[in-house]
């Protein structure tokens, strides 16, 4: 199992530390740094930033938004970023949700799933320097009728395959990912229901397109907190703003994945009740209704000892890319964490 590390949100407030948080985790041997976007920071500039003082890790979008840009321009983003970083990008694609992608794109948020096939079978035609022509019920390209033409991308990518992955959280969603994708990004992964949450339904995908999981890349992002095992309940305090935020907040009322994921993870009360505190405006009454177990959960807390223990039980489950999203006050906290990451994945037996 490799490690990855997740910068977040640019503008986040922790932007002076994330090329320092990035460079050592160059140097510790973590496999790719992932950046998101929403509607602030754009994921691509930021990685290109990381890609240019970096050497070895590779740098993934998670996501680059599908409303935000048509299947072209993120396959003409993908070609540059691979050839600008050496044969180091990774291409993380996801829908986003109703809000983002309605008030903030002005892109209607329908058929997410029909939209994300054609979006990533346009996306490979480009990056594969295939003259683009395609006929769908949500692209069609070159518009008929008008004097455009098939054309086929310029730039060549550093390598014939960019792996391309899929931010899924839904049955649906997961089992297409697993048909169409290299891989899954997943958020709020517990060990204990990996395997009906999200990897029978990869493993489903895989097998209608003839595959096995073998190659597929397992990519969950667990926030990470060392300390002493005695301080686990303090640790997961740190992160009830966050799960209230996803849990509470993320989507509207009747479509948030991340309220229904805690509701199939056994949380069916408790996601009603964040979501109902949340939406009213009483942020800290939800983050404190949140359940500590659903955040030890979906985290990486405690001691070393604590954390590899954890490791061992995600590899075994399936994870090939545990992509750490390190809490701290200060830099050196950040770093120290990841420091305590490669530790634990070598007391696992893992690295």
């Amino acid at each position: 199992m490799r490690l990855g590390i997740n910068l977040g949100y640019w503008g986040a407030g922790m932007d002076s530390d994330n090329l320092a948080v990035a460079q050592e985790a160059d140097r510790l041997g973590y496999s790719v740094c992932w950046a998101a976007e929403a509607y602030g920071s754009d994921a691509a500039t930021v990685l290109s930033w990381v890609a240019a003082q970096t050497e070895r890790i590779d740098v993934g979008s998670a996501i680059f938004q599908i409303p935000a840009r048509t299947p072209a321009m993120t396959a003409m983003t993908a070609a540059t970023l691979d050839s600008l970083s050496g044969g180091r990008f990774r291409l993380g694609l996801g829908v986003s949700g109703p809000q983002v992608s309605e008030g903030w794109y002005g892109v209607k948020f329908d058929k997410p799933l029909a939209r994300t096939r054609e979006y990533v079978e346009i996306v490979r035609k480009a990056m594969a320097r295939e003259r683009l022509s395609y006929e769908g019920a949500h692209w069609t390209l070159p518009l008929p009728g008008g004097p455009g033409k098939p054309l086929k991308l310029t730039v060549h990518p550093q390598r014939e395959h960019i792996p391309l992955y899929i931010a899924a959280i839904g049955p649906k969603n997961l089992a297409q990912t697993g048909e169409i994708a290299d891989g899954a990004l997943l958020i709020f992964p517990s060990v204990e229901h990996l395997e009906e949450t999200a990897l029978s339904h990869l493993r489903a995908g895989r097998e209608k397109a003839g595959r096995t999981m073998e190659g597929f890349d397992v990519c969950p992002t667990l926030p990470l907190a060392v300390g002493a095992d005695k301080d686990v309940s303090a640790l997961a305090d740190m992160f009830r703003p966050y799960t209230a935020l996803y849990v509470g907040g993320m989507g509207s009322p009747k479509q948030n994945f991340y309220n229904q994921l805690a509701q199939r993870m056994g949380y069916e009360k408790e996601a009603a009740e964040i979501q109902e505190k949340y939406l009213a405006g009483d942020k800290d009454g939800a983050a404190a209704a949140i359940p500590e177990r659903l955040i030890d959960e979906t985290t990486l807390l405690g001691s070393v000892e604590r954390i590899a223990e954890r490791m061992q039980g995600y590899a075994a489950a399936g994870v090939t890319t545990l992509t750490l999203a390190p809490a701290g006050f200060t830099l050196e906290d950040r770093l120290a964490s990841l420091r305590a990451g490669t530790e634990a994945l070598e007391r696992a037996g893992l690295a």
